[in-house]
């Protein structure tokens, strides 16, 4: 039970990815933080701050539930207080927030490119920044930021700059905080699939139905993030690390169960080759 009484704090974990990782550390007992802007229900998207705390604590975790917009400052400071008042501290980050918008350059509005900069990039640096104080006195303190490897080839920007840019931003936030933290012995590492995941992004921005039934299910980041947060963060830094590999690392290679659809052929997520 490596998680329990551990606590983790977790942007957008209301849905997808972000609350199968808050799920899976629960079971162990974990504290789970869920720092999100849903309170409430769009149908499209599903879920609440406060579904998603209910969901925790079933599973065995503690929950505490706090709206937080992570574009604007204060609110991200008011969370992190909140965190560390009900905890007492915080031993894990998880930047997962993100917004997403597959358009070339001329279809991408300024106020969509103002929007994936101020969460992918502003949003997640500033998120760090404030629970840096907090994971200096954690206990083998983790940062895990779900940004892709990055890949300079020309096809991942070609389709859409705006984005690309965006997240590369956030895995060069891991990769200088991963230099910059090592004297406090914090670890910061990313995290990305191997394959298109099944979250509401997936099915309202950018296949549908189709590609859901191409895609594994969040379980297999969270399976990942799982092994990856208790690694010892001294040693363990600076990784752009893939969900399969990551399992394959620890003997887990039948994966099968993760598919959406049995046996179903599996789409490539972008900046994986």
């Amino acid at each position: 039970m490596y998680y329990k009484n551990k606590t983790v704090f977790i942007t957008g974990a209301t849905r997808g990815i972000g609350k199968a990782i808050a799920l899976k550390l629960a079971k162990e007992g974990a504290n789970i933080v869920i720092a999100a802007k849903s309170v409430e229900e769009n149908p499209k998207l599903g879920g609440t701050i406060y579904t998603a705390a209910e969901e925790v604590e079933k599973a065995g975790g503690n929950a505490l539930a706090v709206q937080c917009d992570i574009r604007f400052e204060e609110q991200i400071t008011a969370a992190v207080e909140k965190a560390v008042q009900r905890f007492g501290g915080i031993d894990v980050l998880v930047n997962n927030a993100s917004a997403i918008s597959l358009t070339n350059t001329e279809q991408t509005e300024s106020k969509k490119f103002d929007l994936m900069h101020d969460i992918n990039v502003r949003g997640t640096f500033l998120v760090s920044k404030h629970c840096i104080p907090h994971l200096k006195k954690g206990e083998n303190p983790h940062m895990l930021f779900l940004s892709p490897p990055i890949n300079m080839h020309p096809k991942w920007f070609g389709h859409h700059v705006a984005y690309t840019i965006s997240k590369y931003d956030m895995s060069m936030i891991m990769l200088g905080l991963s230099e910059e933290l090592k004297k406090y012995q914090i670890a910061s590492n990313a995290l990305w699939p191997k394959t298109t995941i099944a979250t509401a992004a997936v099915q309202n921005l950018l296949g549908g139905q189709a590609l859901i039934n191409m895609s594994r299910t969040p379980d297999i980041m969270a399976d990942a993030a799982y092994f990856i947060l208790q690694k010892q963060s001294a040693q363990c830094t600076g990784n752009f690390f893939i969900d399969e590999a990551v399992l394959a690392a620890e003997g887990i290679t039948d994966l099968a169960h993760y598919s959406v659809v049995p046996g179903a052929t599996l789409y490539n997520d972008l900046f994986t080759d």
